[in-house]
């Protein structure tokens, strides 16, 4: 074990009076009345001490830098990269000659999909780990990742990697031994001995995969037990009840982190405490349990920062962010869920008073210590996360708007320009999930399939609004990996046994390198939706308004088409303005003015806006950052 220098004993004390007020309090409430209490309180601060003592030098001064600089990732030149690595760049080596491609781009955040070692076969896309402290050797080693880290952060690019914190894959080492049927292990998991208890959790229980895997608890009859499997049949639930299960998550995070990851995004959150007679989703403890860990990384890898993945209603995310007890310490960024839907459900309806209602009800202007992670499209499938009470607002019926958005991005409803796949289709609730990507949901495939380059260039227009969207809003913009070059649906994956199953691989297509040649030169839609893309996230670097801890007000207007916000900064309100329609629509100047508005200048064009008479035309599909 490296030794500390008397200063950096000094740091890790410091460090530890700081957040050790947001660590004791959760570890007590949560384990306090057990036993072994005091013994796990001085397991984990041995931890914290060594994870510290360990940590490379060049590190321990990045943890300096952020303490100095706590709104680094608030920042707009933060934008986001996500990629599955094999489909990116083959392996980790790979990525490395494709740097200088994220470079372009303009990227200073990485995601790179689930890396660490997962189960043989199908292992839910990565997420089913065998492994933590391993790399999925089809991609490499962990000195390859560590040299990739090296080599992103020698060009201020924050890499950001999934730790998957409700389950193990059933192959787990853990897992292995709790099937041998050691008593240590075993509690690790939740185990039963018959299906009583399982029926009765199984009242109030949702299913996360009904298609696929039906039921939250599965039988092993060589081990005679019922074990807890929310997701999959080889995804075995932690007892988070346990504090060792605690302690080894702080070591495996904290080694991760020392390996030079920046942000931990730390997966399927919601589930990991379970309590009889309800969801088994975002209950208390797991709020406890986010905030000790966050205060963990913050004593003994504080440059370290946590994205909680959590897709649920506006209510039950933001406590995500912090709110009562947790504001301001609990996670830095969260997925924005519902800007996502939003933006799909008013592109279909070319009607924006749902998500107007949406977004300026239910999200506060501005977070404490935290940010939004904004996305148009993702790994995942899109579930219509609209409930009746909101849409009953604005006039409509909730499963009838579900309904249609099902039908609109399946193609299927007539007058559709989008083309995507039906996921995890709910015959009981009714509910029909999407899967797709960017550029088909918006109109491209359809058009270059009928030869239509009118119908092609509002697709394209589409697609780069929605980015000017996420760029705008507040938080960290993420580019799934090909929709900067227009990507269309890969059908290849209903010809791999492993994939065929599950329709999200639809929109996970291999990189098209080719196309990303040309990306300078070309007057493709994929060259013109890159540079565009490019443009945007340097205008976003260039707008200091567009900084996280800015308010984001959502305000309405007269045209049903425009949904509008104000970014109200100390150095003037910028309005942004996006239509929603392929019509012309019109928007008074006055009201522009009366918003504070300082001058018809577009932040993102860079040019000044020309009113006509006393109005500012907007044309099909604009987007403008007036200030």
């Amino acid at each position: 074990m490296p030794r500390l220098t008397a200063a950096e004993e000094d740091i890790f004390q410091l460090r530890l009076e700081r957040s050790g007020p947001d660590l004791w309090p959760m570890l007590e409430a949560l384990y306090g009345h057990r036993e072994d209490y005091p013994a796990f309180r001085e397991a984990l601060l041995a931890e914290l001490h060594a994870a510290w003592a360990a940590r490379p030098a060049d590190l321990k001064r990045l943890d300096l830098r952020r303490d100095l600089q706590p709104d680094w990732f608030q920042r707009p030149e933060m934008a986001g990269y996500v990629f599955y690595i094999d489909r990116f760049a083959g392996t980790l080596k790979g990525v490395l000659d494709r740097l200088d491609y994220l470079a372009d781009l303009g990227v200073s955040y990485v995601h790179m999909m689930p890396c660490l070692k997962p189960r043989p076969g199908d292992s839910d896309g990565g997420y089913s780990v065998m492994d933590y402290r391993a790399i999925n050797p089809a991609y490499g080693t962990m000195r390859d990742f560590e040299a990739v880290a090296r080599a992103l952060r020698a060009r201020g690019i924050s890499l950001c990697v999934d730790l998957v914190l409700n389950h193990t894959a059933k192959e787990h080492a853990w897992a292995r031994a709790a099937a041998a049927g050691d008593p240590r292990y075993r509690d690790y998991y939740l185990m039963f001995d018959d299906d009583r208890l399982p029926k009765e959790y199984e009242r109030t229980l949702v299913e996360v995969f009904p298609d696929n895997a039906p039921g939250n608890f599965t039988f092993y009859p060589e081990i005679g037990k019922w074990v807890w499997t929310t997701f999959n049949e080889h995804q075995w639930d932690l007892n988070w009840a346990n504090p060792a299960v605690f302690l080894e998550i702080v070591g495996i995070m904290l080694f991760l982190a020392n390996k030079g990851v920046d942000v931990l995004r730390l997966d399927a959150v919601a589930f990991m405490w379970k309590r009889m007679g309800t969801r088994c989703q975002s209950e208390p403890e797991v709020h406890m349990i986010l905030q000790a860990l966050r205060a963990a990384s913050r004593i003994a890898a504080p440059a370290v920062i946590h994205l909680e993945e959590a897709i649920v209603s506006p209510a039950e995310m933001l406590p995500y962010l912090g709110r009562g007890m947790h504001d301001g310490k609990e996670g830095n960024l969260a997925y924005h869920n519902s800007l996502m839907v939003q933006f799909w459900s008013a592109l279909a309806s070319r009607d924006t008073r749902l998500m107007t209602h949406v977004m300026g009800t239910h999200f506060p202007p501005v977070l404490t210590n935290a940010t939004y992670a904004t996305y148009v499209r993702c790994h995942d499938d899109i579930g219509w996360a609209v409930t009746d009470e909101d849409a009953a607002a604005v006039g409509l019926s909730g499963p009838a708007h579900r309904a249609f958005l099902s039908e609109f991005y399946e193609g299927s409803f007539p007058g559709s320009f989008a083309k995507g796949a039906l996921f995890q289709v709910n015959e009981a609730t009714g509910d029909k999930r999407i899967s797709g990507t960017c550029a088909s949901l918006c109109g491209l495939e359809k058009a270059l399939e009928a030869g239509d380059a009118a119908a092609a260039e509002l697709a394209v227009q589409r697609i780069l609004m929605g980015h000017a969207l996420i760029a705008a809003w507040g938080g960290i913009p993420l580019v799934y990996m090909g929709d900067e070059i227009a990507l269309l649906n890969d059908y290849g994956y209903r010809d791999r046994p492993d994939h065929a199953h599950d329709s999200r691989w639809i929109h996970r297509p291999a990189m098209d390198w080719e196309a990303a040649a040309t990306r300078h030169e070309a007057d493709t839609p994929a060259a013109r939706v890159f540079r565009g893309i490019r443009h945007i996230l340097a205008r976003r670097r260039a707008t200091p308004a567009l900084h996280g801890a800015v308010p984001t007000e959502v305000v309405r207007c007269e045209a049903p088409g425009i949904f509008a916000f104000l970014r109200r900064s100390p150095t003037g309100a910028v309005l942004c303005l996006f239509n929603f329609s392929e019509s012309w629509l019109h928007l008074p100047v006055a009201w522009v003015q009366g918003l504070g508005v300082a001058g018809l200048h577009d932040l993102l064009s860079d040019r000044p806006v020309e009113p006509h008479g006393s109005n500012i035309a907007l044309p099909p599909y604009a987007r403008v950052w007036l200030g």
